[in-house]
């Protein structure tokens, strides 16, 4: 079977694919921001807070992917409506990085830029090149819908630190992912079981779903960063801010703490006592979804995309929601309801582009919470604006990832060395897979990781960021 990125790969925001590199690389040399075009703007107003040119032609990109590009169609017409003399060239494409990079070693980006998917361009390398606007302006402009609440008082929690590179704002990510642990509804209504809000709760539940002759989870065993997500959702949950740091900031012996450790021998044991679906570990993320799916398995990890992967395989009926990790201790440094959560599909305003205020407004636009109540009813999909689904009926499974950030409040959080450096965050998928396949002891498991961490930690030709 052929091997390809797991969905969570691609919705990670920073590195990313690393699309034409080396010729990005260039941009670095050939003028940086020296010979950033004249500046194209107008008059500041209160309702021009980022003094857009009204004439002022705009170039918007948009990766035409499963979400489409109507809905950056729609915040199109909201800013023709406030820029009546502008003209709009819309391209929606799915080769973000093999269009663009030529247009970027130029320096004739587009305006506005929506840079995902799997050929997108690398985002590190653009980043080191200063081919990106600070977004500051922006975030401090007011909002589109109430001009007495800035732009970054509108997004949900983490949204901003997840474009933050060395204390500037390059990107703004869209959408909103929740990680979670995923069941059936009415499975569970069916056999009166109650999702459990501790471990302790989570393995009596596992030993009554094994005894009905279920198999109490299954995971995507070809690419095991599914299920690192509960295990490390469960460490962050024990440890708190202060473990995210030390873990992202690459500290000594940060993989051997007592909370991370804690959640691996949480998860030997659900191994151990046979609660993960045989065989799960040559399943990929289609398969093991699948399984689940048809009844075979009670819970599977996954991000909240997955009811929309789901359609067209998913029973009439089934009723996915999404439940926090259990907590692994009850003196958690986090409360119950915390969960792990990140922005994706990132917009960029490069650095060259003729019309950056236009960029920076056009994105004030489709932040808003118009323009992304449009975005979610089309796509199905949470929006990283704070109140964007209220009022809407929404799906079994995006109302529970809705109802989970809305729980959760600030306590939801991500880990950010998956995104900053990919070799750990394949040592911590290896890892995790030879753990909970019964082939490593939890010290073990923390130990190899450990060496991986130090081993970039000592690397001077790796970039480090901190948090």
């Amino acid at each position: 079977m052929p091997t390809y990125p797991s969905r969570r790969s691609l919705l990670q925001g920073a590195a990313g694919i690393a699309i034409a590199a080396p010729l990005l690389s260039a941009c670095v040399t050939s003028g940086g921001n020296d010979d950033k075009p004249a500046a194209n703007t107008g008059n500041k107003s209160a309702d021009n807070p980022l003094g857009v040119k009204d004439d002022a032609p705009l170039e918007v990109v948009i990766f035409k992917g499963g979400y489409g590009d109507d809905y950056a169609k729609h915040a199109e017409d909201l800013y023709k409506g406030k820029h009546a003399k502008a003209t709009i060239d819309h391209k929606g494409i799915q080769k973000v990085g093999e269009a663009l990079q030529p247009r970027f070693v130029a320096n004739t980006p587009p305006d506005v830029v929506d840079n995902t998917g799997a050929g997108r361009l690398d985002l590190a390398t653009l980043v080191g090149a200063k081919q990106l606007s600070d977004l500051t302006e922006l975030l401090d402009a007011p909002s589109f819908d109430d001009a007495n609440t800035k732009v970054r008082d509108t997004l949900l929690p983490g949204v901003v630190d997840d474009g933050t590179f060395d204390k500037q704002v390059l990107t703004l990510n869209f959408t909103y992912t929740v990680w979670g642990l995923w069941y059936s509804k009415p499975l569970f209504a069916s056999k009166g079981w109650t999702y459990p809000k501790t471990w302790d709760e989570m393995l009596a539940l596992c030993a009554t779903i094994k005894a009905a002759g279920i198999a109490p989870w299954t995971y995507q065993g070809k690419y095991p960063e599914y299920i690192n997500d509960p295990l490390l959702s469960m460490a962050a949950k024990t440890g708190g801010e202060a473990l995210l740091k030390s873990v992202d900031n690459l500290e000594p012996n940060a993989w051997k703490s007592d909370a991370l450790k804690a959640a691996a021998e949480a998860f030997a044991e659900l191994a151990a006592k046979g609660y993960i679906m045989s065989g799960s570990e040559a399943l990929s993320h289609t398969e093991s979804q699948a399984a689940w799916c048809q009844g075979k398995a009670a819970f599977i990890p996954c991000g909240s995309w997955l009811e929309s992967e789901q359609k067209g395989v998913a029973p009439s009926g089934f009723d996915m929601a999404m439940g926090p990790v259990p907590a692994r201790t009850s003196s958690d440094k986090m409360g119950p309801a915390a969960v792990q959560a990140a922005s994706s599909e990132s917009f960029i305003v490069p650095a060259k582009a003729k019309n950056v205020a236009g960029g920076m407004d056009y994105l004030r636009i489709l932040f808003s919470k118009q323009s992304a109540k449009a975005f979610a009813q089309s796509a199905g999909t949470l929006p990283a604006v704070a109140g964007a689904t209220d009022g809407l009926t929404l799906s079994s499974g995006l109302g529970s990832t809705r109802d989970a950030i809305k729980a959760a409040g600030k306590e939801a959080f991500t880990f950010r060395f998956r995104t900053w450096y990919a070799e750990l965050a394949k040592a911590v998928d290896d890892a995790t897979g030879e753990l909970v396949n019964k082939r490593a002891t939890a010290t073990e498991w923390a130990d190899r990781i450990q060496k991986a961490a130090d081993a970039i930690a000592k690397d001077s030709g790796v970039k480090k960021y901190t948090r």
